[in-house]
């Protein structure tokens, strides 16, 4: 896959826009221009902390997570397997949730509400059943809280310990309520709002959770065999082993993924700070909403 990177560009400059043209597609430089360039009222304000959190290189570490133990819901992974291409065409899918996340945080009111619109209407026509023949829709409301509650869990997770300015304990509520704002127009009934009712949101689903061969599956080919050049697999490699690092014991076994505790405390954690300042100064900041 062609970046379409410019030539004659500067070290600093060139992996950032490598990294950004991988992440955001395309089409991101003008998507760029016009979530952060177009006038209007936004959902939220400059001094809101999902800006902070959703505009911090932790995310690379809190996406992979939140892939990883959504997974754990059959019925949310039969849905991805079945209709999302995430192994056919898994940078598209990157690119679009991407491109979702920076517009409902970023972009005006207008451009978010649209973005959700479109959303919901892919996810009526996604439906069907299980291998074991459990129906699923993924406009379920319920459903959709449990992908809600385990990327509000990861990107906060990921954040608390990889960001530049970790929240502290009233701005990682605002964080949740303010991510509620966007699950709620997405379909989500009554989403968590602070950090207690995460917690018992996230516990109340775990009864549902079981590792299934898709899941497994999707862990894989995350973790091992995403399609990657030779010189991304480093990094690549970093970003995995954090998020694997980040999940909890219960998420972590059912998808046979390793624990070693002493190494993840020490080499794991200091190579994901690592890696983390390194996307931060590559990446040039946006500019600011006009």
């Amino acid at each position: 896959m062609g970046t379409g990177v410019p030539a004659g560009l500067g070290l600093r400059e060139r992996l950032g826009a490598e990294l950004f043209s991988r992440v955001a597609g395309p089409e991101g430089r003008a998507n760029r221009e016009r979530i952060h360039g177009t006038p209007g009222p936004r959902w939220f304000g400059p001094d809101r902390p999902i800006r902070v959190l959703h505009g911090d290189a932790s995310m690379f570490i809190g996406g992979l997570r939140a892939l990883l133990l959504q997974s754990l819901h059959p019925l949310a992974m039969a849905a991805v397997a079945a209709h999302s291409g995430y192994q056919g065409d898994p940078w598209g899918r990157l690119q679009r949730t991407s491109t979702f996340l920076a517009v409902t945080t970023f972009g005006t009111a207008d451009d978010a509400q649209e973005a959700v619109d479109r959303v919901r209407a892919i996810h009526e026509r996604v439906r069907g059943t299980t291998d074991t023949g459990e129906p699923y829709r993924a406009a379920d409301p319920h459903l959709l809280g449990w992908v809600h509650v385990a990327e509000v869990d990861s990107f906060l997770r990921a954040h608390q310990r990889y960001g530049a300015h970790p929240l502290d304990a009233a701005g990682c509520d605002a964080y949740i309520a303010d991510a509620a704002r966007v699950a709620q127009a997405l379909g989500v009934d009554d989403p968590p709002r602070d950090r207690a009712e995460l917690a018992a949101r996230l516990a109340a689903y775990r009864p549902e959770l079981r590792p299934t061969p898709q899941a497994r599956s999707a862990a894989r080919f995350v973790l091992f065999h995403p399609p990657l050049p030779l010189a991304a697999r480093p990094p690549y490699a970093v970003l995995a082993a954090n998020a694997v690092a980040g999940l909890p014991g219960w998420a972590r076994a059912p998808l046979g993924l390793p624990h070693a505790p002493l190494i993840e405390r020490t080499a794991v954690r200091a190579s994901g700070h690592a890696l983390t300042r390194l996307i931060r100064w590559v990446m040039v900041p946006p500019p600011g909403p006009r």
